[in-house]
């Protein structure tokens, strides 16, 4: 199968469930009726597919971080309720597949079309692409920082390479996967970063219970550190971090993965999705901050100073985690693009359409690797984001979408929903300047391509 591929016809069929997709080509708005390939993945595949995309290192390792900008009362509150809120607002967004029977919505741009027409079209657009290419931007420094930490732990020069060496060195092997056809044929690999996200989680555990044995943490105090104003930016970066720990910008591409009934097996497949992500997240968050305190790293992994092979073992799980989930956010921008260049009258491996799939993944890859390399600040990166990407996509458009189609009868219900996206709009505005706070504060307190 190609990425928008020539088999997504009109479809003409009477009774038959039409498919709503974004192929109809160059210079029209996106949206028309086409013939989406049946599902085929089952309930424990969107969960792989869930799991690799909200519960990165990239999301969960910066979580004890933002606990020191908040202390213990805020950081467990905010982390409990966003934790709640995600899981509701995914079950929301999934149970919009049908609304509009028989069609199938079969990418959150073209959910936000039919509700909203074109406004909701373009701005989840939008949203999406910072989304995605914000998140690329922030694994691919993580992936960096790992393979960096495992090259100096082991090599006997260890000045040899930098960051950016690693930072390049990933953007190859993300090249070589971007010329898998979809998510649905990268199955495996997200099952198997499922997998590293647990390894990472034990791994880091027993990082800080290592620590706590040896005092490497000896004399950490959990008072938040700095004047007002540090303290302000930072419990506002804070609010970003956490949002984007739960970030989630492509739910309903991969709910038209699933075989029918697709909104069931999505119910189930989030269930479990989050029943790993709760456990992962409360753990390191919690056991993070309470091991080191305000001194805790932005990256939790670079906090602790021994054994080397758990360390190493840690940073293994990261880098093979991340390779998946920066798969699943780059496929937006990929399909988009495509569509704009390919000839999808010729075959879609012809000399014509291969060279363009390589043009276009190759162009992402080199202009999302030169950004991660210029400005590897992390955590800034998580915090700016999560405010202005992943809120709006996961905490507040599915609710307002929510209370369009559904308009639901019952008060209470409606003030929850409408408290929910008043509260996460001021967390997207906090969260935002809290971030651009701390990024013109790194840029000024470091060069551009700093060997971080």
């Amino acid at each position: 199968m190609q990425r928008g591929s020539n088999m997504d016809k009109v479809s003409s069929i009477e009774g038959e469930k039409k498919f709503k997709g974004d192929v109809d080509g160059p210079g029209s708005l996106p949206g028309s009726l086409v013939k989406h390939p049946e599902g085929r993945g089952t309930w424990p595949i969107s969960a792989f597919h869930l799991a690799t995309t909200i519960a990165t290192p990239a999301a969960f390792a910066p979580l004890p971080y933002a606990m020191s900008q908040l202390g213990w009362i805020g950081g467990v509150v905010t982390l409990l309720v966003g934790t709640a809120v995600t899981y509701y607002c995914t079950l929301l967004l999934a149970s919009l597949w049908d609304w509009d029977e028989p069609n199938r919505y079969v990418r959150y741009r073209d959910l936000g079309r039919s509700i909203y027409g074109a406004k909701g079209y373009w701005s989840v657009l939008a949203f999406q692409q910072i989304a995605s290419i914000g998140n690329n931007i922030t694994i691919q420094i993580v992936a960096g920082l790992s393979m960096k930490s495992i090259y100096t732990t082991y090599s006997s020069n260890p000045s040899g390479m930098t960051l950016q060496h690693f930072i390049i060195l990933f953007g190859v092997v993300e090249l070589f996967l971007s010329q898998f056809p979809d998510i649905h044929s990268l199955r495996f690999l997200n099952a198997l970063c499922t997998g590293c996200t647990i390894g990472f989680s034990v791994s880091v555990v027993a990082l800080c219970a290592h620590a706590l044995r040896n005092g490497d943490a000896d004399g950490s105090s959990y008072d938040i550190v700095g004047s007002p104003s540090d303290k302000t930016f930072g419990i506002f970066a804070a609010l970003g971090t956490i949002a984007f720990s739960f970030g989630d910008a492509m739910l309903p591409e991969i709910q038209a993965t699933l075989r029918e009934p697709a909104k069931l097996n999505m119910y189930k497949g989030s269930t479990l999705a989050y029943t790993v992500i709760a456990v992962s997240y409360w753990t390191v968050a919690f056991m993070g901050y309470a091991v080191f305190g305000n001194t805790v790293n932005p990256y939790l992994v670079n906090s602790f100073f021994g054994p080397d092979w758990l360390i190493t073992l840690a940073n293994i799980f990261a880098i093979i985690q991340v390779l998946g989930c920066y798969q699943i956010y780059c496929r937006p921008t990929y399909l988009y693009v495509e569509q704009q260049v390919m000839d999808y009258n010729k075959h879609p491996w012809s000399l014509q359409n291969a060279l363009a799939r390589v043009g276009v993944t190759a162009t992402y890859i080199v202009v999302i690797t030169v950004i991660a390399a210029a400005v590897p600040f992390f955590g800034d990166f998580v915090a700016l984001c999560g405010a202005i990407g992943f809120t709006p996509l996961d905490f507040i458009i599915p609710v307002i979408a929510f209370l369009k189609v559904r308009n639901p009868k019952n008060p209470l219900v409606k003030l929850i929903n409408v408290a929910i996206v008043v509260v996460y709009s001021i967390v997207a505005i906090l969260g935002a300047i809290g971030a651009i706070q701390f990024i013109h504060h790194d840029t000024n307190r470091y060069q551009f391509f700093a060997n971080l």
